[in-house]
């Protein structure tokens, strides 16, 4: 077994009454006057800010609100957030949504304590030593964020999008109601269980397979997304399938499943810049990506694309045939994906054939204008990234 750190610090509290705690929990936290950070209408129609709001004022705690945060979340909002908490003297921030949210939220507790430019964190230019503590109220199951250790933000400038990992970003607590998640639409909700089940993925195809009871762990949760998302689908106010999805979410991406230090996180990389090019869900760009990646990299381990087809999508495994049992859960996973409303290739992703000049340009962000391999099951060096883009492109 390789060796490795574990560290997942955040505290949980789960269930259809979680919120009643919120403002005993940012006490807990150290925090006095909260930035209150959500996207747009759904946590006002919900009626969900008005409570997180209405409870931090009983429990004595001041706060400031800011919404806007849209999917792909922007670096302007959060400068425009940076520069509010200074004026405001916030000492803790509270993310109420998504990913997204959390992310953003995350930018600004940097930037806060940054003596320079935040997207500097992001280019690699800076690393932050502190940050204001943040916490969530998650309403949307995907990105993990709520116990991670990683945040994706925009930069309109260029449309950009990076990610950046450190552990001091990962929240203090994270609330988790699975009836907020009741009126999430069907996309959305497919969405998000492609993007859990693919940071599973990531970790699981890699090149260190002697971890037995992580695979185990990794394939167990997979299952059971599937499962799930077509219960949810057919039945929104599935309570018991709402929570196995929430949960899942911050399961996959808090490293129980697999260390992030050994994943491949190639398909992430790749689908970053369809987002920052198309403004696409996240969860669907992975989707788009994910098949042709597989296509591309499946003989580097084909015993590890045979376990997944077997183990995960149900696949019979024809012993003399171990390519065909590698392609066969690589289109199960396409139907999968259709059977979810997800596409499979980028012109299903944005409704169009992409051009050359597209990929050419999304391949140069990809590597860092040709300087950067990225993956670990395969490093894929500029060359190869292009030909999975033109793979996938429909």
């Amino acid at each position: 077994m390789k060796d490795f750190n574990f560290y997942a610090p955040t505290e949980v509290v789960f269930g259809e009454h979680s919120e009643e705690q919120v403002a005993q929990l940012v006490k807990k936290y150290g925090g006095t006057k909260v930035l209150v950070h959500y996207g747009g209408q759904s946590a006002v129609r919900s009626g969900l800010l008005d409570k997180i709001c209405g409870l931090l004022s009983e429990g004595g705690i001041d706060y400031v609100k800011l919404g806007g945060v849209v999917p792909n979340p922007r670096l302007s909002l959060a400068k425009e957030g940076i520069e509010l908490c200074r004026k405001e003297n916030i000492d803790f921030i509270l993310a109420i949504g998504g990913g997204s949210v959390i992310d953003s939220s995350k930018c600004i507790a940097y930037g806060v304590c940054l003596d320079g430019d935040v997207w500097d964190v992001y280019i690699g230019k800076a690393t932050p030593e502190k940050m204001l503590p943040v916490a969530c109220v998650l309403t949307i199951p995907a990105a993990g964020s709520e116990m991670s250790e990683a945040s994706v933000i925009t930069n309109e400038d260029g449309d950009v999008k990076l990610g950046y990992s450190n552990n001091i970003s990962r929240p203090k607590f994270a609330i988790m109601n699975p009836k907020r998640t009741y009126t999430l639409p069907p996309y959305q909700t497919a969405a998000g269980v492609t993007d859990i089940m693919m940071h599973t993925m990531e970790r699981y195809f890699n090149t260190e397979c002697d971890m037995t009871l992580q695979d185990e762990i990794a394939e167990a949760l997979m299952r059971t997304m599937k499962e799930s998302v077509f219960e949810v689908l057919k039945n929104p106010e599935d309570y018991r399938s709402r929570a196995q999805i929430m949960w899942g979410g911050s399961l996959a991406h808090n490293d129980v499943t697999g260390n992030r230090g050994i994943g491949d996180w190639s398909t992430h990389q790749l689908e970053h810049e369809l987002s920052g090019m198309f403004d696409v869900t996240h969860g669907a760009g992975l989707a788009a990506i994910w098949p042709s990646w597989a296509r591309y990299v499946m003989h580097e381990n084909l015993s590890r694309f045979v376990r997944f087809a077997v183990n995960v999508m149900g696949v019979p495994n024809d012993f003399t045939d171990p390519e065909g049992t590698a392609l066969r859960g690589i289109e199960a996973m396409e139907r999968f994906y259709h059977a979810i409303g997800m596409p499979i290739n980028i012109k299903e992703l944005i409704g169009r054939d992409i051009t050359d000049d597209e990929i050419t340009e999304m391949t140069r962000k990809c590597s860092r204008d040709y300087k950067r391999v990225c993956g670990q099951f395969k490093p894929l060096a500029a060359a190869d990234m292009e030909a999975i883009y033109k793979m996938a492109r429909g």
